[in-house]
């Protein structure tokens, strides 16, 4: 499903890394075309073209003409360490200022995020 809260484009873009991430799109592989995607998610061809496009700019997709588009090497571990990188600015480094503020240390806010995820 598509997220509402960007625009269609980035979504679409990011519906693809998804697929890349959980290995549905493998490394060399194919990726929908724009037609495909269109088609599917019910939206104009220029629209998921733009996504597309994204993801070729970001070195994500390789085009190959007459072909379609494919899966770059190394696509995998480069979009990991992007979304990494975002996680770590988006949660967090909030979280540690957040912690900070309470007088938490380090040490105790890793025991409550294992005891956390233990349950």
């Amino acid at each position: 499903m598509l997220d509402d809260s960007k625009p269609l484009f980035v979504a679409v873009a990011e519906q693809i890394e998804d697929g890349i991430l959980d290995g549905s799109y493998p490394e060399d592989g194919p990726v929908p075309s724009t037609n495909e995607l269109a088609g599917f998610l019910r939206i104009n061809p220029a629209t998921a073209g733009k996504g597309l496009g994204l993801l070729v700019d970001a070195g994500v997709l390789i085009k190959r003409r007459g072909i379609g588009m494919f899966v770059a090497p190394g696509a995998r571990e480069a979009l990991r360490e992007r979304r990494r990188l975002a996680f770590q600015d988006q949660f967090i480094a909030p979280l540690l200022r957040e912690a900070t503020a309470l007088g938490i240390r380090p040490e105790e806010l890793a025991r409550m995020i294992e005891k956390e995820a233990a349950r």
